[in-house]
């Protein structure tokens, strides 16, 4: 099994070109929205959400906010990863009441994390919870990518887009969230120019260091 992991991450690849005539199965989608919300994130609070988009009109509106990259029209799907930016106290106390619905966890445990945690992001300037609310989304990201690997969908992590057009064409304000990253999913096409090639990667002891 570790050499199937390993082989699976070798095998994924930021796709430059996918098959514009293949598309994901809802099941495989259906996964990719549960691998997303089982990610890990700061405190469990999941500042966090996906926009799952598949309409081919739309993904053509989103090109020209791409840098022209014709991933996002030519693939099965797009996954825009967004960040909420009206995050408040309300959303710690959503939190420990879904806590205490799933495990029942008695008043007196909850509280004094429910505080803390309430203090902490009350007392956060606006900024700081965004970019902390980005770093979760970058969790996601990770987590998609290789879970993508795993079921061998493919795809091609994005940073290289204009968010503010990305979260008027998606109408992201209204709700309350901003476009950070984007995922197109889908499937490689045959003649994408960089399928066939090799992973080029640092050796390992370059980039890992152990303390015995």
């Amino acid at each position: 099994r570790q050499m199937n992991t390993l082989e699976n991450l070798k095998w994924r690849y930021a796709v430059k070109k996918f098959d514009e005539n293949k598309f994901l199965t809802s099941s495989q989608v259906d996964l990719l929205k549960e691998a997303f919300n089982l990610t890990a994130t700061s405190y469990g609070l999941q500042p966090i959400k996906l926009l799952v988009i598949n309409n081919k009109e739309i993904q053509q509106q989103l090109v020209e906010h791409s840098w022209n990259q014709k991933q996002v029209v030519d693939a099965s799907h797009v996954l825009v990863l967004c960040i909420d930016t009206a995050m408040n106290e309300n959303d710690v106390e959503r939190y420990f009441q879904r806590v205490q619905e799933i495990r029942n966890t008695p008043d007196d445990i909850i509280n004094p994390f429910r505080d803390y945690l309430k203090g902490v992001i009350s007392s956060k300037p606006e900024t700081d919870l965004l970019a902390w609310a980005k770093n979760q989304a970058y969790l996601a990201l990770g987590n998609l990518l290789t879970v993508c690997a795993q079921e061998k969908i493919d795809s091609c992590p994005m940073e290289g887009f204009i968010p503010e057009k990305y979260d008027e064409v998606l109408n992201l304000k209204e709700k309350n969230l901003a476009s950070v990253l984007v995922l197109p999913v889908g499937y490689r096409a045959e003649d994408d120019f960089m399928k066939d090639q090799k992973k080029v990667r640092k050796q390992l002891d370059e980039i890992v260091l152990e303390i015995s």
